[in-house]
């Protein structure tokens, strides 16, 4: 059981991803990572009776619908609830969260809830600002594409492994301010596609499992030579339109250096977590999405979404790098 505070258990294990040294009661796919880490968090199997506490709490004061974007309880705690599949409490100081898987699932499913959406709530509660984006190393930096769900993030990352780049995070994107600039931590050494997305561009060795029962979206494991785990600094960003393209050419690939208002825009729009909105959180967010947009090339980057035309955009990419 946690309290309003972190939990006086110690998991025996520890992990390291995103910069965060994680102590988990559950053994993970990740190894140890450096002797220094940004923040910690433990991971716990959750008490019935502590859970049994929490939703009747949150009954009286949200609905149930809404438990996925979290209640807040009185105790600081936050409760989230993906109905019929898990359950987590986060701490108030977001140092240690208490999971429950509601029915038997797959392990890579648990996983990508408690260190996604789980997690971005302890991150928030710890004072950073996950980005909701996929990152490749290219030449020694971080690389970085926001965009909102379905506008091809993985596909792209997905292209770049396939030339040879490696991935450093998919889906969820902790930056921390270095010498100069913006650090990138790496995740977990996998991607998140569409079964015909991996096939065509990781070829039909690509095997994955499905996130959960409403998506056909895998979860796609890459091998060690496809994925880097040290931190990297951060060279650029690529804010992706919506599929429709560029408005003016839907043919063409465009990309176009952001403005710092429009960057510090894009950048609010991309966090990955939308769902905590009190008022400190939402200056610490002000305060970091300028400080980044200051800090980093931003640019929108526009082209059809279409298979073939995925390896013409990975070029347009590395060329506007290299210019760069």
């Amino acid at each position: 059981m946690i309290g309003r505070g972190t939990s006086d258990r110690r998991p025996p294990r520890a992990y390291h991803l995103y910069g965060v040294r994680l102590r988990s009661e559950w053994p993970l796919p990740y190894r140890r990572g450096p002797d220094s880490w940004l923040a910690e968090v433990g991971l716990f199997q959750g008490s019935p009776s502590r859970f049994s506490d929490a939703v009747a709490e949150a009954q009286t004061t949200a609905d149930e619908t809404t438990w996925t974007r979290g209640v807040v309880l009185a105790d600081g705690q936050t409760y989230l609830r993906w109905s019929a599949r898990f359950e987590f409490l986060v701490s108030a100081d977001g140092r240690a969260i208490a999971a429950c898987p509601l029915r038997r699932g797959s392990r890579e499913a648990f996983h990508t809830y408690l260190l996604g959406q789980a997690l971005s709530f302890a991150l928030i509660k710890q004072g950073f600002d996950p980005l909701h984006a996929t990152t490749v190393a290219i030449d020694g930096a971080a690389v970085a594409f926001l965009g909102e769900s379905g506008f091809g993030k993985s596909s792209l990352g997905a292209a770049l492994v396939q030339a040879g780049h490696r991935l450093l995070t998919d889906d969820l994107l902790v930056l921390a301010e270095g010498d100069g600039g913006f650090i990138a931590h790496p995740g977990p050494p996998r991607l998140k596609l569409f079964p015909e997305m991996a096939w065509h561009v990781l070829g039909p060795q690509a095997r994955g499992t499905p996130i959960a029962d409403m998506t056909a979206k895998l979860v796609i494991p890459l091998a060690d030579r496809q994925t880097l785990r040290s931190a990297l600094p951060l060279k650029a960003i690529y804010v992706l339109a919506p599929p429709a393209g560029d408005p003016r050419d839907p043919a063409r690939i465009t990309i176009r250096r952001m403005s710092k208002r429009q960057a510090c825009l894009a950048l609010l729009r991309n966090t990955f977590n939308t769902a905590v909105t009190d008022s400190g959180r939402l200056r610490r967010q002000f305060a970091f999405a300028g400080s980044v947009a200051a800090a980093v090339p931003v640019k929108r980057i526009a082209y059809p979404r279409t298979l073939r035309v995925l390896p013409a955009v990975r070029d347009a990419i590395l060329a506007d790098l290299s210019r760069a």
